[in-house]
């Protein structure tokens, strides 16, 4: 069981004494403004000749160790804002930038929140090789210059919203300095400013208005809290002579400091897999820090340094349970308090593993990170940096040697602490005696270092490829289809064993040990009572799947194309396309080309196939086909894939809107019905798709010019009813003809905008039944039919006074010991729930599912 987590943040104080009231009686210094300020705000002094004093978040988790549920909370409910703001549609097309340092984490957390965008933030790591799309400068910090490096120049090109985050928005410069330097690169209409306290002055606020103005754009302000600083004359000399006055008496108090060492070169600019064994440079962790491994999965980016999307916020969601697990196991016995450290602008790899172990363990978790900013420490109830832990750079910085500062975590009386760092840190310099590991040691009895691959994108150029890809494979020597029916682009594993049992995928799927697409599930064997209910459901709904094919061909054909070239979403997007192309051949007399490929979620569309596809022809008759949408994560996926394509090939005019049968989800305008019913194609697996697998997209099988993979199963033939379904429902193309023709006109007059309401279903009922994992929510008929032969499932939730619709899904819960809840008010016909945080523990020795 997880356990509950404070919602408000934890900040201490003593005798009823706001940690900025040392500051404020000695320099004067005021914060005006929302009652809240005092809460979320501290005040320290700043060693730095260029600004006095410095506003300490109690809620970043920079400087202020802090539940990292309350810092991550924080920023999901500004990014929720910023959502409820821009509307759904917008906040698809827009991109969070997040400011290096200290507003990494809150960046990316604030896109956690906003849902749907991708997430890059600034940086002060060059990379050799990788030319920066921009950069600005930071008046006010002690390290200025920011650069700008996503892996996708094509993240900053588009005219979508821009929502920029930082910690606090101050004087407005740094803001401005970014907005000019973008804005005369890529114009866009809409800025989002997005920061934990806007502490701006009157004068300052209407500076961003005068230069909203002058680009002729909105610019809009989301922000917890909002005050101002009131200085008094002569602050900025006064706070020198404090800092003076106090550096060598809080030095010798209850601070530790480490004079810095030259710092041996590191790896910066490469990527170093997190060692499980003995460091190769120093043999070992030494005497200062337990190595724990993660097991981080490969290629995931380990923040926004060049970019992370929705998909790779999949995947990192899916591995941190496990992630976590590890971590816990390492803690000493008995460990009551624990801190997790993060490594200066890597702030959310480190913050989301402290939130999951808060989640998992009984012990007090604190979170904040290293710095670079130097700040001085005073051992006083009144002052918000009450301990300093110097010591030498340990990732080789491009602009030399120098100081690094852990503050607040000396002394603070933890059982262990949890260090985490990129793997371009983890160099002799965090290991030596001066260094970041030895410091800890001497304030904790135990030291844990978790090191994070570095990502490093690919280079810029593309790799070379053949002149020739194969043409696509097609029955009877692939498939049960007939040759002319589908073409696949696909390569042949037929002959490789890629077959796993549901419940090891499960375990190694949610683990993060492994993608869906590197396996496949052992394919379901009807019962004979299975497949007389397949049969039943097939002769009852044959003439209302027919009408929704005639709905969606016609809408296809008035819309999009009139020859359109049809290109399923293998496998269950190919019945349909054949079903699709049959509607043209009885309507119309069009004998359309149609062809399938491969799409996997978390890793994009199978950019050989669309290079074919560009090569044989124009990528604007190009109509791509499911059969249809659950949540709308396959519509999301492609779109960002195409998107990417763009960039890397040059090539243009591929449309990522999905022509599907049904769209219960309300994800695409182009659709056949809205209605959830059972599509019979669904009860099956190969049987029902020409005998093909799922595809599957595997490095040890899929090289850099090959098609994506798939397995024929010719053994199956005996029980194949792939063409029985096609012939049964184009039987009664005839008797629906008006009817479907009829539909579609109204839906070309009515307005088919998407409302994605199927998506906030599905968020919804992830966190009412504790699940937090949109993954494992499938909505629909369809999905909850996969679920229920492909997956480990939790539970179905069906409406209530569902029919005939659900007797398979009934039929195989009982199966499989499923309970089958049902909820009033449900969106979809039924939802399955996969068993969430699955290991093979989870079932019974019978295989079946049990409860939590």
């Amino acid at each position: 069981m997880e356990k509950a987590v404070n919602e408000g943040p934890h900040h201490e104080v003593r005798d009823g004494v706001w940690s900025g009231s040392w500051v404020a009686e000695r320099l004067g210094v005021e914060l005006a403004g929302d009652d809240r300020l005092t809460d979320l705000l501290g005040l320290a002094l700043r060693r730095n000749p260029k600004r006095a004093h410095l506003l300490v978040s109690n809620v970043l988790g920079k400087h202020v160790p802090q539940s990292p549920s309350v810092v991550h909370g924080q920023g999901v409910a500004l990014g929720r804002r910023v959502r409820e703001l821009l509307g759904d549609d917008e906040a698809r097309r827009a991109v969070v930038l997040g400011y290096a340092e200290t507003a990494t984490g809150l960046g990316h957390s604030v896109a956690d929140g906003l849902g749907l965008a991708p997430y890059l933030h600034s940086t002060r790591r060059p990379v050799a090789g990788l030319a920066p799309a921009g950069g600005f400068e930071e008046a006010h910090s002690h390290a200025t210059s920011h650069l700008l490096l996503p892996e996708n120049p094509a993240l900053l090109a588009g005219d979508g919203p821009l929502v920029l985050v930082d910690d606090e928005f101050s004087t407005g410069n740094t803001v401005l300095n970014t907005v000019r330097n973008l804005h005369e690169r890529y114009p866009r209409r809409r800025y989002v400013v997005v920061a934990l306290v806007d502490m701006r002055s009157a004068a300052d606020s209407g500076r961003l208005e005068d230069f909203a103005r002058e680009i002729g754009a909105r610019v809009d302000l989301v922000a917890a809290a909002s005050g101002t600083v009131r200085l008094p004359e002569g602050v900025l000399e006064k706070g020198r002579e404090l800092v003076a006055r106090y550096e060598e008496s809080a030095a010798t108090g209850r601070v530790s400091s480490a004079a810095p060492e030259p710092v041996a070169p590191g790896a910066r600019g490469t990527a170093r897999p997190a060692p499980t064994g003995p460091h190769p440079d120093h043999g070992g962790t030494g005497p200062h820090a337990t190595r724990v491994d993660l097991r981080w999965p490969s290629g995931l980016p380990d923040g926004g340094r060049h970019g992370f999307t929705p998909a790779h916020r999949e995947r990192l969601e899916a591995a941190l349970p496990a992630m976590a697990a590890r971590i816990a196991e390492a803690l000493p016995a008995g460990a009551r308090r624990v801190h997790v450290l993060g490594f200066e602008e890597l702030m959310y790899a480190p913050l989301r593993l402290a939130e999951s172990l808060e989640r998992i363990t009984d012990a007090e978790v604190r979170y904040s990170t290293t710095t670079r900013s130097p700040v001085l420490a005073v051992d006083d109830p009144g002052y918000a940096i009450r301990t300093r832990l110097a010591f030498p750079a340990h990732d080789d910085p491009a602009d030399g040697p120098g100081e690094r500062y852990a503050y607040n975590v000396a002394g603070a009386g933890f059982d262990a602490v949890v260090a985490v760092v990129d793997s371009v840190a983890d160099t002799p310099a965090l290991h030596a005696p001066d260094g970041l590991l030895a410091g800890l040691a001497a304030h904790t009895p135990r030291v844990l270092l978790a090191v994070v691959p570095s990502y490093v994108p690919e280079p810029p150029h593309a790799p070379e490829r053949p002149s020739m890809l194969p043409e696509p494979l097609r029955g009877p020597a692939f498939s049960s289809y007939a040759p002319e029916e589908v073409g696949w682009l696909l390569q042949d594993l037929s002959d490789v064993t890629l077959e796993a049992p549901t419940e090891e995928r499960e375990e190694a799927i949610q683990s993060g040990g492994a993608h869906y697409a590197e396996s496949l599930p052992v394919e379901y064997q009807p019962t004979e009572q299975y497949q007389e209910l397949f049969h039943a459901a097939l002769q009852e709904s044959a003439a209302r799947i027919a009408r929704a094919v005639g709905v969606v061909t016609e809408t296809v054909l008035a819309e999009r194309s009139p020859r359109p070239v049809l290109v399923s979403l293998a496998r269950a997007g190919t019945p349909v396309g054949i079903l699709m192309r049959r509607w043209a051949q009885h309507r119309h007399g069009l004998d359309l080309p149609h062809y399938a490929v491969s799409i996997v979620r978390g890793r994009g569309i199978d950019a050989n196939a669309l290079r074919w596809l560009a090569a044989h022809h124009d990528p604007r008759d190009v109509v791509f086909v499911d059969g249809w949408t659950g949540k709308g994560a396959i519509t999301r996926e492609l779109a960002q894939a195409l998107t990417e394509f763009e960039t890397s090939d040059g090539i243009t005019g591929f449309d990522p809107e999905i022509a599907v049968l049904a769209d219960p989800g309300s994800c695409v305008r182009t659709y056949g019905t809205r209605e959830d019913f059972l599509i019979p194609s669904a009860c099956l697996n190969s049987t029902v798709s020409g005998l093909i697998s799922r595809t599957v997209l595997r490095a040890d099988l899929v090289g850099p010019h090959d098609f994506h993979g798939a397995k024929f199963y010719r053994e199956l033939a005996a029980t194949d009813v792939s063409v029985a379904f096609l012939d049964a429902v184009s039987a009664r193309f005839p008797e629906v003809t008006d009817a479907a023709c009829a539909q579609a006109k109204e839906l070309l007059a009515a307005d088919r905008t998407p409302t994605w309401e199927g998506w906030a279903a599905v968020e919804r009922i992830s966190e009412e039944y504790g699940i937090h994992d949109v993954n494992l929510v499938k909505p629909g008929v369809g999905e909850t039919t996969r679920v229920m032969l492909r997956r480990v499932p939790w539970k179905v939730l069906a409406r209530a006074g569902a029919g005939s619709d659900l007797d398979h899904v009934r039929l195989l819960a009982e199966q499989r010991g499923v309970p089958v809840e049902e909820v009033a008010d449900l969106p979809y016909t039924c939802v399955g729930l996969i068993h969430p945080k699955y290991t093979r523990g989870a079932t019974g020795a019978d295989g079946k599912a049990v409860t939590l």
